[in-house]
């Protein structure tokens, strides 16, 4: 059977949503569009289709437009989303720190939960000020830290902030585990912790507590983590929290 969500090209999905569990809080999904590259349908009606698609009943939406054009539009399409299941997270402009300072501000008046960082796109080093200052400010504001980029280069500007890293790659997993041992405000996605025990190394180093379900939804296929999540060694009460209940307390959406 094709899943109708299957825009990347890819090989189909032979998984329905009924074979894998569901996902209560994606905490990496994108709308908008990359302008210079190909690429899915990042319209919020065509990401919302294909998150039902693959059992996801919410999601932490961020914006390209927020993240490549403006911040404050972009952001404001964000609050705009419908649906009870979306958690709008505010893209900043880490190439111009004192406007994100000032949207970071904005977005934490507005009850915005989160902020995401997208260094890789915006050409930004980990050792430019920016980082650490806007890192610092979304603290100061109770904000959580979505972060993009390699989790050996970004963990330092990020110290002592509420941070899910979403590109950990399960190659560089014992690199996220020893500086995460001394951040406990320290969490990684899973869409990249493919290999047959990286579930469970966090679990053992760390606890499941450390793990949030993402699937960066249009871009990449929802169903991979979700098998894995399916197929790893946690147990049921690991699995719920992975798959959502993490996601929820980090945010605060149980209060």
């Amino acid at each position: 059977m094709k899943d109708p969500a299957n825009r990347s090209g890819g090989v189909a999905n032979p998984f329905t949503a009924d074979d894998l569990p569901p996902i209560g809080l994606d905490i990496d999904v994108l709308v908008g569009r990359y302008a210079d590259r190909p690429g899915p349908s990042g319209e919020p009606a065509d990401v919302a289709a294909a998150l039902a698609a693959n059992g996801i009943a919410g999601a932490a939406v961020a914006n390209l437009r927020a993240a490549l054009f403006d911040m404050a539009s972009g952001n404001d399409e964000t609050a705009a989303l419908p649906g009870p299941g979306v958690v709008p997270v505010g893209g900043v402009d880490l190439r111009d720190p004192l406007g994100a300072e000032r949207e970071v501000v904005r977005l934490a008046a507005r009850g915005f939960r989160a902020i995401r960082l997208f260094p890789d796109d915006q050409h930004v080093e980990p050792d430019f000020p920016s980082v650490r200052h806007v890192a610092r400010r979304a603290t100061e504001a109770g904000l959580v830290v979505l972060a993009g980029g390699d989790v050996r280069r970004f963990w330092r500007p990020l110290r002592g902030a509420t941070v899910v890293f979403l590109d950990t790659h399960f190659y560089h997993l014992g690199d996220f585990v020893v500086v995460a041992r001394d951040e406990p405000g320290f969490h990684t996605s899973t869409r990249l912790l493919n290999s047959p025990d990286a579930l469970e190394t966090v679990l053992a180093q760390l606890g499941a507590e450390r793990l949030l379900y993402g699937s960066r939804t249009p871009l990449y296929e929802a169903v991979v983590p979700r098998l894995r999540l399916a197929r790893s060694g946690l147990d049921q009460a690991a699995r719920a929290a992975v798959a959502g209940g993490n996601a929820h307390r980090i945010l605060g959406l149980d209060r």
